[in-house]
């Protein structure tokens, strides 16, 4: 049997295989119908993404329609109707699962999607390369390390998707600077979702799992937005250092020199005008969520609706959209509610038997047990499903005093939700890096497994210093 047949058999012999076995077999007492479905299509799923017998998109839209059609409440009388209501178990609402195609995070990335077509059109990402990446010189590491630095800090304070569309939409110039063959081009695209992602570390409002899990840590111990930072942003900048040299290793860029030949100044005209201040708009408003009520979801749906209105973005121009991408993010977002909703992802916390174990094995279980959900789920439903039953651990454990008792135990496993970022589906930065079409899955998990197992360590490593100088 020839590998490619193989590799396209597999996903969906485990597949069958899952659904045709007794419950009995799973070893959780009590386990549903749909809960068994949502097995399978996780593992095949898992299998497509990783081994893509079908491109990665397809297999988005195959988890969507496999759980429409057997975990609804609006699929097949087959798979809906034929078992005891105890036994079938809870079935998903079939206008939620095909509303993942328009969820919040999506038209985010449709957004920024928009951002960059009109950054491109009018040379807004060549003259934003220009300024900004010309302190850093002309030597390809260093420009890297300037992309990963200005791409966390924007991260920080801003949602790490809307980050990651505004780089991504100013790499162009810097690809074109390089050879055609250089193996270096995939550290550039790839260096931006992952300082995006690292980035978010930083405060306590650089992603939504900090915000959750500084909520816990609260009825523990206080810590104000400035003494997160001092902890944080440290460990973000080892982290993005690490990660540096990793995707340099990985990738190594073979060009001596990079020399950004932009020439030209910022285009004029009423159409370019109304691009810069739609950026600039867009931009600020992502940064001070906070003030004006509207969340970054929202606020990137207005380029869209300037940038159509004023034929700035055109018919011929939406063609360019990567909707294969909106799609991928979509089965993403739409396997992971189905891990949540049908209650799976919580029978397989609550089997895991954590007050028998010693105190370090939790919190090391716990921390790894994060990174791998979080690879396959949503990092804030990760952190939602994850952090309360650590924080009733945490209010209960003793033996952890040198890693900061209960409030590390915490701290490991929200740093943990930020470090899922091995596959396209992970987080949509990776997607929106993907859509670029010069990073494939093998190279993002190369650098997002590597990132996530030293991540979680070097946390550990963290926590043990901060209870030394009394942080926690």
């Amino acid at each position: 049997m020839s590998k490619k047949i193989l590799s396209t058999s597999i996903p969906f012999v485990i597949f069958f295989l899952i659904l045709a076995l007794p419950s009995s077999c799973f070893a959780m007492p009590g386990l549903t119908v749909v809960e068994q479905r949502a097995i399978a299509v996780f593992f095949l799923a898992a299998l497509c993404w990783v081994l893509e017998p079908v491109p990665i998109y397809a297999t988005s839209v195959l988890v969507i329609v496999l759980e429409l059609v057997m975990m609804s409440n609006s699929g097949l009388s087959l798979f809906t109707k034929s078992h005891d209501p105890e036994t079938l178990g809870k079935l998903l609402s079939y206008s939620q699962v095909m509303a993942t195609m328009a969820n919040p995070q999506v038209l985010l990335m449709m957004g920024g999607f928009f951002l960059a077509l009109a950054a491109t059109k009018y040379r807004l990402d060549v003259n934003l390369a220009r300024v900004m990446l010309k302190p850093f010189g002309s030597k390809p590491s260093r420009v890297l390390l300037g992309l990963m630095l200005i791409t966390a800090v924007f991260s920080m304070f801003m949602s790490n998707t809307a980050t990651t569309a505004m780089m991504l939409a100013m790499l162009n110039p810097v690809l074109e600077a390089l050879d055609p063959d250089d193996p270096g081009r995939v550290s550039y695209v790839l260096a931006i979702p992952v300082a995006a992602n690292i980035g978010g570390i930083g405060t306590p409002i650089g992603t939504p799992p900090n915000a959750i899990g500084l909520a816990y840590i609260h009825q523990i111990q206080e810590i104000s937005f400035g003494g997160w930072m001092a902890f944080a942003v440290p460990f973000m900048l080892l982290l993005l250092l690490l990660s540096w040299r990793l995707l340099l290793f990985f990738f190594p860029i073979r060009q001596q020199s990079i020399i950004l030949n932009i020439k030209g100044k910022f285009m004029k005209g009423v159409k370019a005008n109304i691009v810069y201040l739609t950026f600039a708009a867009t931009v600020l408003l992502w940064m001070f969520g906070g003030s004006h009520g509207m969340n970054s979801n929202v606020v990137a749906l207005i380029p869209v609706a300037v940038f159509t209105c004023t034929s700035i973005i055109n018919k011929e121009d939406l063609k360019a959209i990567s909707w294969d991408v909106l799609w991928l993010v979509a089965g993403g977002i739409a396997l992971g509610m189905a891990l949540e909703q049908t209650g799976l992802a919580g029978r397989l916390v609550n089997s895991i038997p954590f007050q028998n174990f010693p105190p370090m094995a939790v919190l090391v279980l716990a921390s790894f047990m994060t990174l791998a959900m979080a690879n396959f789920m949503s990092h804030t439903a990760t952190a939602n499903l994850l952090l309360p039953l650590m924080a009733v651990l945490a209010g209960a454990m003793t033996g952890l005093d040198a890693l900061g008792g209960g409030v590390g135990l915490l701290l490991a496993v929200t740093f943990a939700a930020s470090l899922g970022m091995s596959l396209p589906i992970s987080t949509p930065p990776n997607a929106l890096a993907y859509a670029t079409g010069l990073v494939n899955t093998p190279y993002m998990v190369k650098i997002g497994a590597t990132m996530g197992l030293v991540g979680v360590l070097l946390s550990l490593g963290l926590l043990w210093i901060m209870n030394l100088v009394g942080i926690i």
